[in-house]
């Protein structure tokens, strides 16, 4: 079986380099990797060039040897023009592996890095009727990060995926809904069946939608055996204000075009899979709470409440205009 890794990165060449040696160090070689860098600003380019990964700091393809057992690995950089978020990344990531006719394509972002056997580990469960296989996330201090794999529940109004339970864990495998691309090995014939995933999500809940193609195909086995660290490099103090005594976290107005796409994504995702009264009872929970949020916030207040408005009319109406939140923000 021929793997290829798929590493998505935007400005976090530490990061990238550590997953990146982590691959290299695998016990089950990989065959390829593929660096999708979304346009990164921070040097991404001359370092993975000094470290040996790319030809030049334009991109392009090496093959280069394991340190361990000397297998040869092709590594590929492809720079994008523009930054289209995570959900662009894994799109073209997929994309150029599956075209390179790879059996297994392993998805990952640059804050990843897997254990030295995780492959090895999960390629045990490669099967018939196995769409995918994932790695059991775990935080730098081991604990599971229970909230990335779960079950998809679309009958209630909190989230829609629920986690996996420490008891889940117990077993060899555990059949599960939804995996987030961190460490989700997707089986080719699984792609040639739901396609790639959706470029025009940018970030927030392509993995929800991309899990719920995949499992219209066949199972996703969560293998807890193998685990991925998993740094958690993009997690950023959102901020809050202190009211009625009480610290309310707030989404500071430099960082809130980005709630545009989860807010967006999800809404449409409910509307897709909910019963239509249900969703429509959600909407009417959820659009208040979300203007409130934005009264409380003290600052911009017309513009924060227009710009929430609509990313949930857009969701509603799938509308997927991903300049659009910058726009409202700051047009």
């Amino acid at each position: 079986m021929r793997v290829a890794a798929v590493v998505v990165t935007y400005n976090r060449k530490e990061l990238l380099m550590e997953c990146l040696e982590a691959l290299m160090k695998q016990t089950r070689p990989l065959q390829a990797i593929y660096i999708i860098d979304n346009a990164s600003t921070d040097g991404t380019p001359e370092l993975l060039h000094q470290e040996g990964y790319t030809p030049s700091p334009e991109g392009g393809t090496l093959t280069l040897k394991t340190p361990k057992n000397q297998k040869e690995i092709r590594v590929t950089h492809i720079r994008l023009p523009e930054n289209t978020g995570g959900a662009g990344g894994f799109h073209e990531g997929v994309k150029r592996a599956y075209q390179d006719g790879y059996d297994w394509i392993w998805l990952m972002d640059d804050d990843a890095e897997p254990l030295p056997d995780s492959l090895e580990k999960l390629l045990v469960y490669a099967s018939d009727g196995v769409v995918a296989l994932a790695n059991l996330k775990v935080s730098p201090d081991g604990n599971p990060q229970f909230r990335h794999r779960g079950f998809f529940d679309f009958e209630g109004f909190g989230d829609m995926v629920q986690p996996v339970s420490p008891d889940d864990l117990k077993e060899d495998c555990v059949e599960i809904d939804h995996a987030s691309f961190v460490g989700l090995l997707v089986n080719l014939k699984a792609v040639e069946y739901v396609g790639f995933p959706r470029a025009d999500f940018f970030l927030h809940f392509d993995d929800v939608e991309y899990s719920l193609r995949l499992r219209r195909k066949g199972d996703i086995l969560l293998i807890p055996g193998s685990p991925i660290l998993h740094k958690d490099g993009a997690m950023v103090n959102s901020g809050s204000r202190r009211i009625l005594g009480k610290d309310v976290p707030m989404v500071p107005y430099d960082r809130l075009w980005l709630r545009y796409y989860g807010v967006r994504n999800s809404v449409w995702l409910r509307k897709m899979n909910m019963k239509w009264w249900r969703f429509y009872l959600f909407l009417l929970k959820a659009i208040p709470l979300s203007i409130g949020g934005q009264l409380i916030s003290g600052e911009n207040i017309l513009r924060r409440v227009k710009f929430i408005l609509n990313a949930y009319m857009d969701g509603f109406r799938g509308i997927f205009d991903n300049e659009k939140p910058k726009r409202i923000l700051y047009g």
